[in-house]
């Protein structure tokens, strides 16, 4: 999942375990975002529930026009945190939570006809003037991965052309179609040709178009020219504003996971066991799933000594990988994971009790600051 990345902090002077964002790296994926925006002329805003380390929002804020937020919790977040623009999209609202919604969004997404009706009156009636968008599904599959694929069959995720046909369209301004994961710029053109076969006779009439999320545009490799290209055309054909909303790109490859070896045991294979967890801190290498990169690691037998490394919980599957390394690992020695500020931190948990991950960043300057440290009260203040 991305590049190799060097460390430029030591590993043993920040807490063990801590989700490390290196600030420079952090700089280099948004000033290409930047660049993307000012070229095609469109907006990207940072999709929360990809990456929500509210402590660098005054860095991401400075390149950005906001943010996309899928939850009360996640508007307050980026209204109070953020300060930009806020859009919100969900596949339902509850009733007692649209008026909040309201309040805090500049555009509101409705995932379905029904919600539509149903909260239309009360947005339209507010004093908070929102633009009003619906979610709509091309129906073309371009990720591979199943349970991260918005567009397969039976999809709960936005309006099939057949649905949408059904409704009023004069009071919506924009739409918005979500169908890629961690995809180049070659399976957006895919994926445009299908919105454009489908939607295209509508797209017209609005006033902008979301293109979502899981554009991987700061990954090594991807294509900003032709993503560049494309928004361009789009926006001369069909003169709409274009939204792009990535998480994951905004902090690929920008920040760490600093683990310690507490111990080590044998059966059959070296097993090491860490003062982090595949199923409490990095839940994505169990669902996605996906082996992350180590730093001064590889794959097993590549180097002289090959250990199984493990997850500090009761659940027998919490096993993060075979790595190998050049010499043999000791009881105390650190590990970093690269590429673990996405996706990690805002879906870790405290499953057995385990404390969650120290939170630092390495500033521009090459210091470290802590920003936050958790204990028993987090863990307590989950449950009731």
């Amino acid at each position: 999942m991305g590049r190799k990345t060097a460390v430029t902090f030591d590993p043993y002077a920040v807490p063990s375990p801590s989700y490390i964002c290196d600030e420079k790296k952090l700089r280099e994926n948004l000033n290409l975002l930047r660049t993307v925006q000012e070229k095609a002329g469109c907006k990207i805003i940072l999709a929360l529930k990809g990456f929500a380390m509210w402590s660098v929002f005054p860095v991401v804020r400075e390149y950005l026009y906001g943010v996309a937020v899928s939850s009360v919790n996640e508007a307050k977040l980026g209204r109070e945190e953020f300060g930009r623009e806020v859009h919100y999209y969900a596949p339902a609202i509850k009733d007692d939570e649209i008026e909040t919604v309201i309040q805090l969004s500049d555009h509101i997404v409705l995932n379905s006809h029904s919600q539509f009706e149903r909260y239309r009156d009360k947005i339209k009636s507010s004093n908070k003037k929102v633009k009003v968008g619906l979610r709509i599904n091309p129906e073309c599959s371009v990720v591979t991965t199943e349970i991260y694929n918005p567009c397969t069959r039976y999809s709960r995720l936005g309006i099939t052309i057949a649905e949408l046909n059904k409704i009023d369209l004069k009071e919506i301004t924009g739409l918005h179609f979500h169908a890629l994961c961690e995809n180049s710029a070659n399976e957006l053109e895919v994926a445009l040709r299908a919105v454009e076969k489908k939607f295209g006779h509508l797209i017209k009439e609005m006033e902008w178009i979301n293109f979502g999320g899981g554009h991987h545009i700061t990954r090594e490799g991807y294509d900003t020219d032709k993503l560049i290209s494309l928004i361009l055309g789009f926006k001369e054909k069909y003169g709409v504003d274009v939204i792009l909303e990535p998480g994951e790109a905004i902090a690929l490859n920008a920040g760490f996971l600093v683990a310690s070896v507490l111990d080590i045991i044998r059966n059959e294979i070296d097993i090491a066991i860490l003062d982090t967890s595949a199923s409490a801190h990095m839940p994505d290498v169990l669902e996605m799933p996906y082996r992350p990169e180590i730093v001064n690691a590889g794959e097993p037998a590549i180097y002289p000594h090959t250990y199984r490394l493990a997850g500090g919980t009761c659940l027998a599957g919490d096993i993060i990988g075979d790595y190998s390394f050049k010499k043999r690992l000791n009881i105390g020695d650190r590990l970093v994971f690269t590429d673990m500020l996405h996706y990690s931190m805002v879906k870790n948990n405290t499953f057995n009790g385990v404390e969650l991950p120290s939170i630092g960043i390495i500033n521009a300057d090459g210091s470290f600051a802590l920003t936050r440290a958790f204990g028993y009260e987090d863990y307590r203040n989950r449950l009731s």
